[in-house]
This record gives C-alpha cells, structure tokens and sequence, in this order.
C-alpha cells in the first residue's frame, strides 16, 4: 500500500455499493481498484439505474479501464493490489464474505448489520478479533451531521440531562432487491435491514439497554417490518425508537429523532430541508442548527480510510456490531412473545 493511496476491492454491486463509489470519490486518496458480483452485467460499473432509500444525486458510472471486475471472490482476496475489502453484499452472507477477507490480511469494512444472528456475529466477531488488518461495521448514522451533533450534545450535557428520546426511520416497502429482503428469515426484514441504525444509536449515545420491550407486525418480508421498542437505559431517560417498512408505497422515507433535554428540546427531520435540525433552548427563540458534513456515508468510509492510515482501531468495533445484533435479536423475541426481553 502506498503511504497515501488506498485501494478499495468493492463486493456486492447493488445501492450501498454506488453509494459508497460516491464516497470514496470525496476522500483523498481512496481509490476503488476492483469490484466483484455474480452479474456479469453489475461488473459493467453502471449504476444509474440504482435505487434506494435516500437521494443518491448523480448517477454513478465507474470507467472500468482503471478498474478490475471479478466475478471470483477469492480472485478478489488474491489480488495484491486491493488494500481493502468493502463488504455490500446481504446479510445473509457476511459472515462467509468477511471470514475469507480478514483471513487475507486485507482491512474490511462490512455494510449492516454484522449478521442475522447472534451465533454469526459473534464468529465474526472472533475472526475481526484475531485480523492482521481493521475492521469496521459500517454503521453510517453514528456518522451523520445532525446526528453526530445530537451525540456531543448528550454528551457534553450542555442542555442537561436527557429526559426522553425518540428515533424514528420509516419507509415504504423497498422498491428494488425484494427477492433478498422479502426474505424475512435471511434478511431479517425492517427490524435487522432499517430500525438496525435507531438500535445502533441508542447503545452508542446510551450504552448497551437493560432490556427492551418491543411490539410490531410482519408485512412483507415474514420477518418484523414494523417495530417500535422502548429501550431501559441506565441513566433512566426514557428512550425509544419506531422502524418500518409498511407504509403504503408512495409515501417514500423518513428519519427524524426528537430529544428532550432539562433545557432544551431538539428536532431534526430529514424532510424538513430548509431547517432540518432545530433546537428550542429556554429562554431562547428558536435555533436553526447547521451541521458541516455530507452524509453518514462519506463520513464512516473517512473515518475507516483515516483509522489505516493511523493504525488507529475504528470507532465502529465488530463487537459493536455484535450488541447491535444481539439487541436486535432481543426486540425481535419481545416482538414474538409479547413481553420486555432482558439483555446480559
């Protein structure tokens, strides 16, 4: 590896990969150098014609006479040019993707949730553990503008303490990929693919919950779809969060949080684009908070490109992914038996 070019070996070439080709562009030094998929037609490097969740602005097309395409994994893993691994394939096959590429020595960074369940994020978990090279899970809210600031306003508790929280990501059913998330057993459905980051949020602003109480109901994938989840925390405020993919399609996406501190309430709506984070502070008018940064996207592949280059562990450890599930795994049961789920 060069001192300061980066050579990134992308698998799985569906929305998270175009996503992250737009990242990589914004950061100095971070070339993507390979990519790998089954489709032949996917190693083209077209990618105008993915969809997802969140605007994707310009359409991404890579010029494949400076990239390598695989269709062979292991050639992949092989090739001595590729400094690092980007895991965008599902859930269902991380484990079997990750263990190869941090068996090579390469650095890894693995899209979402680490696994479906708990027994595979922790042997995923033990193999990060015992890497030569980093590895991240690439958990994009913790990155977010808006939401990094809600962190250090916690944190700092420059409003107080928190007395209540509230994350809510919401969607209609996915347009694209059904085949891989309609299968609820593999995919986990809404609960493990979206409410996953609200999940993430909570253990890294509040610590891993006491316990959770969840309710919800299937309606596309078999698995949970729609969620909503009190979470015990140990500093007593009361915390929670709502995941969906019901609604009616045509309705599009959402995210927001709201938290209440002893002084202050904030705000943020992602659909509210002219004044997307608000505080209201006693004794204050109404505050429009701007955040520099672009997305959580751009922001967690910088920080893992700047972890390398440091030789400082990421932020986003395997064994933060490994709560993330097991805390999945638990609003899940709490969602099947009817009662609050107690985690160790």
């Amino acid at each position: 590896m060069a001192s300061d070019n980066i050579n990134i070996g992308i698998v799985g070439l569906g929305f998270m990969a175009a996503m992250h080709i737009r990242a990589y562009r914004q950061i100095d030094g971070a070339n993507v150098g390979a990519i790998c998929d089954l489709d032949p037609e996917r190693l083209k490097g077209d990618f105008s014609k993915v969809l997802g969740n969140i605007d994707s602005g310009d359409p991404v097309k890579l010029d494949m006479s400076q990239v390598k395409a695989y269709q062979n994994f292991n050639e992949l893993l092989a090739d001595e040019s590729i400094d690092v691994i980007d895991i965008c394939t599902p859930t269902r096959t991380h484990l079997r993707m990750a263990q190869p590429a941090l068996a090579s020595g390469k650095h890894v960074i693995c899209e979402k949730p680490l696994a479906r369940t708990v027994d595979e994020a922790r042997e995923l978990a033990a193999a990060a553990e015992q890497a030569k090279g980093r590895f991240m899970v690439a958990m994009c809210l913790r990155f977010w503008p808006q939401w990094a600031w809600v962190k250090e306003a916690v944190d700092s508790n420059r409003y107080g303490k928190v007395q209540a929280a509230h994350f809510q990501r919401i969607a209609e059913p996915p347009a694209w990929g059904q085949a891989i998330y309609f299968d609820g057993a593999t995919s986990g459905g809404a609960l493990f693919d979206l409410h996953v980051h609200d999940t993430d949020f909570v253990q890294h602003v509040f610590g891993r919950p006491k316990s959770v109480y969840s309710t919800g109901f299937t309606k596309v994938s078999g698995a949970i779809d729609h969620v909503l989840t009190q979470y015990e925390v140990e500093c007593g405020a009361k915390v929670s969060a709502e995941g969906s993919w019901a609604m009616t399609p045509g309705w599009g996406f959402n995210m927001s949080y709201r938290v209440i501190f002893e002084r202050a309430t904030a705000d943020y709506d992602i659909g509210r684009e002219d004044e997307p984070l608000r505080l209201f502070e006693e004794g204050k008018e109404k505050q429009v908070i701007e955040c520099e940064g672009t997305d959580g996207y751009a922001g967690e592949l910088a920080h893992f490109i700047d972890s390398i280059r440091s030789g400082q562990a990421p932020s986003v450890s395997a064994d933060d992914g490994l709560c993330t599930v097991e805390i999945c795994a638990a609003e899940e049961q709490s969602v099947q038996t009817g009662q609050p789920v107690t985690l160790r």
